[in-house]
């Protein structure tokens, strides 16, 4: 049993989902995305993502985009990744890092393991990595025990929903929508389809991603998924308050204590 494995065994337990969040290292700066990410756990968070900033994010939309471009721009580097997860770890919740796969093999594929393993890292969410081309992360993550979180989409047949959940540990993460990450004004109604789907061929507990950005959606999405994942909205905290990042830090921790709101709110409904 990994801590992740443990963290999602009690929220099952107490009966609701597991609140994930999502900041990317390094912005607006190294110390104040640490401040920020503790902030999110202090508010709620069960499960931490930490987004390696990368120069072609194909996956992520314009918020995440923006935040990993700052970064990049203020000189982020690997390094800063792993002091970044090490601080966090600290906290006790999981931290999980999402991540293009090019940053992980230009270092090494082991290395790159092996210093996540060092800083208290929990695993990897790979949105570009399928399973049948990930051999060397497999033996790899087996080495230094790590979770390997990969992708489904609506798109997904059975079977590759099925390998993909046999490869995976931790979590599946299920996109709900077609196209770029980014917080909508509503869920996806293909999110409850997935899901079942899944549901229907492994026991791994699902994450829904994609389009969270409130409390009241994390109720919604969190009444049938077994973790809910919040990214954009929360970067976006930081996005809005540019020239005051303790202000954005607390808009940070206020938005994580609404979405946890939402999430115990999803349980008094499934108690009902």
């Amino acid at each position: 049993m990994s801590r992740l494995d443990d963290v999602l065994a009690a929220t099952r337990a107490e009966g609701r989902p597991a609140l994930v969040g999502y900041l990317p290292a390094g912005f607006p700066d190294k110390q104040t995305a640490i401040d920020a990410i503790v902030a999110m756990v202090d508010g709620g968070v069960d499960v931490v993502e930490i987004g390696l900033p990368y120069s072609d994010p194909v996956m992520d939309g314009p918020t995440i985009q923006k935040a990993a471009d700052a970064a990049l721009r203020h000189g982020f580097r690997v390094d800063d990744l792993f002091e970044t997860v090490e601080a966090v770890a600290a906290t006790g919740a999981p931290t999980l890092v999402m991540t293009y796969w090019n940053p992980v093999e230009r270092l090494g594929v082991d290395r790159f393991s092996a210093r996540m393993a060092e800083a208290g890292g929990a695993g990897l969410i790979t949105p570009d990595l399928i399973p049948d081309e990930a051999e060397e992360w497999v033996a790899a993550s087996d080495a230094h025990g790590l979770d390997r979180v990969f992708l489904v989409a609506p798109s997904s047949t059975d079977e590759r929903i099925a390998m993909t959940a046999k490869a995976s540990s931790g979590f599946l993460y299920a996109t709900s929508v077609m196209g770029v990450t980014g917080a909508r004004g509503a869920t996806s109604d293909a999110a409850p389809r997935l899901v079942e789907r899944v549901r229907g061929l492994s026991d791994l507990p699902v994450g829904i991603g994609l389009g969270v950005s409130n409390g009241d959606q994390a109720a919604e999405i969190g009444a049938f998924a077994d973790l809910v994942i919040v990214g954009s909205a929360l970067v976006g905290c930081l996005l809005d308050h540019p020239d005051d990042p303790v202000a954005g830090v607390a808009a940070v921790r206020l938005l994580a204590e609404d979405l946890r709101s939402g999430v115990e709110r999803a349980r008094t409904e499934q108690l009902r």
